[in-house]
């Protein structure tokens, strides 16, 4: 079976690639997850975050937005010194900001849902990459995505970042087209 070329690298790059990548994902702890993991990930391997993504879980509630919004000084020093996580202050803060961000989109909008995927109209985006070289890194839509996240006061949401959480929420399909999982999505 094809597979797109990064989903080789490992066990778990493979898993994720098979059962998650560019499923078109409409459940807000699972959107909000995935917003945080991303920003995680900034300058680091995606592989790093996929080991780390359980001490994630843990560390974070589950991702429970309400929770996290509410972190208070002790709780992020907590966190600074969790080894199952990456432990930056930066990206630690950024995601106690990101979830107190997110209520206010939640809001305003009904569902994080509805407002993020308003940025390819409600829905996904098939592409039709021959090969990996081809994928972009950044859209006109993942710009307008980081513009839009960063004026409501969300970090580590730049547009590579949102383009790459675009990809794993499934609001494109950037498999390439020999993939099998292309045409299963």
């Amino acid at each position: 079976m094809e597979k797109c070329a990064w989903a080789l690298a490992g066990p778990l790059e493979e898993q994720y690639h098979d059962l998650e990548w560019g499923v078109a994902v409409h459940d807000d702890r699972l959107l909000f997850e995935f917003l945080i993991l991303e920003g995680a990930q900034a300058g680091l391997s995606w592989a790093t975050i996929l080991k780390k993504r359980a001490g994630y879980r843990n560390a974070f509630d589950d991702f429970d937005a309400e929770a996290m919004a509410g972190y208070d000084a002790i709780k992020i020093d907590t966190l600074l010194s969790n080894p199952e996580i990456v432990r930056n202050k930066l990206k630690v803060h950024a995601a106690v900001s990101n979830a107190q961000a997110f209520l206010k989109v939640r809001q305003e909008f009904g569902t994080f849902d509805e407002y993020i995927w308003q940025f390819v109209d409600g829905r996904p985006v098939r592409n039709a990459w021959k090969s990996a070289t081809q994928i972009p890194v950044t859209t006109p839509a993942s710009d307008s995505m980081s513009k839009d996240l960063r004026q409501r006061g969300f970090k580590f949401v730049g547009s590579t970042i949102c383009y790459a959480y675009m990809q794993a929420v499934g609001m494109v399909n950037d498999h390439t087209i020999d993939c099998f999982r292309y045409g299963q999505i």
